[in-house]
């Protein structure tokens, strides 16, 4: 199985607040992985530490083969890792469709173009020509989604991806994670609805600290969500 991203003794910090703490996480080819854990463990902070939006003092990321020695948003998109981010960051003076097309600058090639994204979401193929900022808060998730697909990416971060959307979108959005995913695309999950987690992941990485305590399989049963909800509480 390949390695797709690996994490190995991530120490990560914004300024001098030290928030990952010797962190190891790895995510293979197709796998669904969720992170789970409290607010504030340190979650997010890992896709930055990806981004390069915080700052890695020590540590390696691999990105597929590639050792990404100077994370930069655009250099992970590169080597097949997007992000759906924590409150979408649709960008407000674009139209629906600019919105998508940003998602295909990186310019690696894949199976997923406008027409394909259409079909996926036939809602923003209505919308196209809507300011996409003008959409509803479950339209701006599939945008953003959308938009990430279009980099043809090999894993796709999704950080919180049904925060604050009504129940029948989150019900929507699990079904095309699972799509996805069938397709062949990796995912890591960022998410505290943990019924969300047992329908979509396979894998679980539980964090607490800024690290890594305890990883095991996802099944889609009751025991599954509690045994979650109790690692979410460490």
């Amino acid at each position: 199985m390949t390695v797709l991203l690996k994490l190995e003794q991530i120490n990560a910090f914004y300024g001098s607040a030290h928030i990952l703490h010797d962190l190891d996480l790895t995510v293979n080819t197709g796998e669904r992985v969720a992170l789970v854990g409290r607010n504030g463990v340190g979650k997010t902070t890992v896709v930055n530490t990806i981004l390069g939006l915080a700052t890695m003092r020590s540590g390696q990321i691999h990105l597929g083969s590639y050792a990404l020695k100077n994370p930069r948003p655009y250099v992970a998109a590169q080597h097949g890792v997007v992000v759906v981010p924590q409150g979408r960051r649709i960008v407000a003076n674009l139209s629906v469709e600019e919105n998508l097309l940003l998602g295909a600058a990186v310019g690696r090639k894949g199976p997923w173009n406008l027409p394909e994204i259409y079909k996926l979401f036939p809602i923003l193929q209505e919308r196209a020509h809507t300011s996409g900022t003008a959409l509803s808060g479950g339209q701006q998730q599939m945008l953003a989604v959308g938009r990430a697909l279009m980099a043809n990416p090999s894993l796709i971060l999704l950080d919180e991806p049904t925060e604050g959307l009504a129940p029948v979108i989150v019900d929507q959005l699990a079904d095309i994670f699972n799509l996805v995913a069938a397709q062949g695309t990796a995912l890591l999950l960022i998410e505290q609805n943990m019924s969300l987690v047992v329908r979509v992941a396979e894998r679980y990485c539980a964090m607490a600290k800024g690290a890594v305590v305890a990883q095991g399989r996802v099944e889609n049963t009751r025991e599954s969500l509690v045994d979650l909800e109790n690692h979410v509480m460490v």
